[in-house]
């Protein structure tokens, strides 16, 4: 954590334009360097904030582009198509390029996601999500792409349903029923060659909210295929993810990160980092990690982070080489946003958009299939 940091602002919307802007952020000089190496940038959720964040290298800055949701959570990516979890509903949105010259003619993004479809969920408490094959976990030869997500207050993993609110697909043996009631605060997802394969929880409850009477050391991760607990005694556990033969797991209590020895389900750490450790990306060997202050609240207390002095409490995201254990490079948010719930690599795009809030631009892009497009004036045509 050596490099002079950067300040980095909001430039999307006139009221954040000023030097003194709550979203404002500070940046490690090498951290645009490591995005533009890996040709990626960022898509990161705060809830807390109601914002969605592409991080963006601009020359030797991130820049922070903030998009305004309802608490998003649950950011899932895959190719040309995006999905964000919100108090209560998933938005999907799709790459549409030919619209890119429309948001900026000077600089116009290299990927410009415009809204397709809306799945109200109620008030699920949508944490995880991930695209795999539908019908994964019942060894069906369906191979049509499906979200799946975790929906953690009825302690279940579930898919998207045309005609309901959810659809669950899989719970912990111990939870006994489907009920809105957060018992296990199930949380974490990791997807395996497009079956979901991994989660974690905060506890191994059957209890309304029984997971917070040993929230600091009752946490777990659970193989979805055998339905067994591997791994117990983690702190707050989020975020598993399978990368190069090793099932990782952010230790969120503590600020950790690790991986679990799946022969004795033992957690081994990696480093540590100044934050409530969530939201977790790997790309070679630099993995992206969410830090969160956490607040003073019952939710929190009683566990390692939160006993370090609150100006020891960081609020951004790590960058960690995951085979030298060494934190690289972060940003860390110096205002308004206080919490991170996801970060996801969007990769081969350095400057991507999400337009969610301008009607007259979503209005006026139609997507028409490639069938369809032969029958339409060529001055009017655009294909990409």
């Amino acid at each position: 954590m050596s490099d002079a940091p950067n300040e980095s602002q909001e430039k999307s919307s006139k009221e954040e334009k000023t030097e003194l802007s709550p979203l404002r952020s500070i940046h490690t000089s090498n951290f645009p360097e490591i995005l533009s190496t890996l040709n990626c940038s960022l898509v990161v959720s705060t809830y807390q904030a109601g914002r969605l964040i592409l991080l963006r290298a601009d020359g030797d800055k991130i820049n922070t582009h903030f998009r305004g949701f309802n608490k998003p959570m649950g950011v899932a990516v895959a190719a040309d198509r995006m999905a964000i979890g919100t108090a209560m509903e998933i938005i999907e949105f799709r790459n549409i390029p030919a619209v890119a010259k429309k948001v900026d003619e000077n600089r116009p993004p290299d990927a410009c996601f415009l809204p397709r479809t809306i799945s109200f969920t109620g008030d699920i408490q949508i944490h995880e999500m991930d695209w795999g094959w539908s019908n994964a976990l019942n060894n069906q030869s369906n191979r049509q792409v499906d979200l799946w997500f975790i929906n953690t207050r009825f302690s279940c993993l579930c898919t998207r349903s045309a005609d309901h609110s959810f659809y669950p697909q899989w719970r912990p043996k111990f939870v006994t029923a489907i009920a809105p009631q957060d018992r296990c605060h199930l949380n974490g997802l990791c997807v395996v060659d497009g079956k979901p394969k991994y989660v974690t929880a905060l506890g191994e409850s059957d209890e309304p909210g029984g997971w917070r009477d040993n929230k600091a050391s009752g946490g777990i991760v659970m193989d979805i295929e055998s339905n067994e607990v591997i791994a117990r005694g983690l702190s707050m556990p989020h975020s598993p993810r399978f990368h190069e033969g090793k099932l990782w797991v952010l230790n969120s209590g503590a600020g950790g990160i690790g991986f679990m020895d799946q022969a004795t389900g033992k957690y081994e750490s990696v480093t540590k980092v100044p934050g409530f450790t969530r939201g977790f990306s790997i790309q070679g060997r630099i993995a992206f990690i969410g830090l969160s202050q956490v607040r003073e609240s019952a939710i929190f207390s009683g566990i390692e982070i939160a006993q370090r002095p609150e100006s020891e409490r960081w609020s951004g995201v790590a960058v960690v080489d995951l085979s030298r254990g060494e934190t690289v490079a972060w940003l860390r948010f110096e205002d308004a946003v206080q919490e991170v719930f996801a970060v996801s690599v969007l990769p081969n795009r350095t400057w991507p958009d999400l337009i969610n809030d301008d009607p007259e631009l979503i209005g006026l892009s139609y997507v028409l299939p490639d069938e369809a497009l032969k029958d339409v004036p060529d001055d009017m045509r655009s294909t990409s």
